[in-house]
């Protein structure tokens, strides 16, 4: 099997994910998956395209994270290795898509106008 490469989104932050045949190894960054994700609901959002094919330990990712915040990167990542999965085998798509893994996730943040402190928010009304 080649290195797959796929790209994974959310908010600003851009997955890009090389998958490969191997021990299980994540690296982010140049770094391992625990050392970069410390809060153990990300660590398990990275792994969770892998615990619905039950494949853990099966494949090597790559990854190189840009961009947002740590949450954003971990779903993007979680993204980008579903989207790795299935181009390794086709019949992973229905378990994945059941768990809402391969939706690119369209939310972003509201832009501030101008006359306004923030998007919604308004300065405050004075009568007088």
């Amino acid at each position: 099997m080649d290195t797959i490469h796929t790209i994974g989104r959310r908010k600003t932050s851009v997955a890009r994910v090389f998958l490969k045949e191997g021990t299980g190894k994540i690296t982010v960054n140049g770094r391992n998956v625990e050392e970069y994700f410390t809060i153990p609901t990300h660590k398990k959002t990275v792994r969770q395209a892998f615990a619905v094919t039950d494949t853990e330990g099966k494949f090597d990712v790559k990854a190189t994270l840009k961009g947002g915040g740590i949450t954003g990167q971990a779903e993007a990542l979680r993204l980008g290795i579903a989207r790795a999965l299935v181009e390794v085998n086709p019949e992973f798509r229905p378990l994945l898509k059941k768990e809402k893994l391969l939706t690119r996730d369209p939310r972003m943040v509201e832009r501030k106008k101008y006359g306004q402190p923030k998007a919604r928010k308004k300065f405050q009304f004075s009568k007088r």
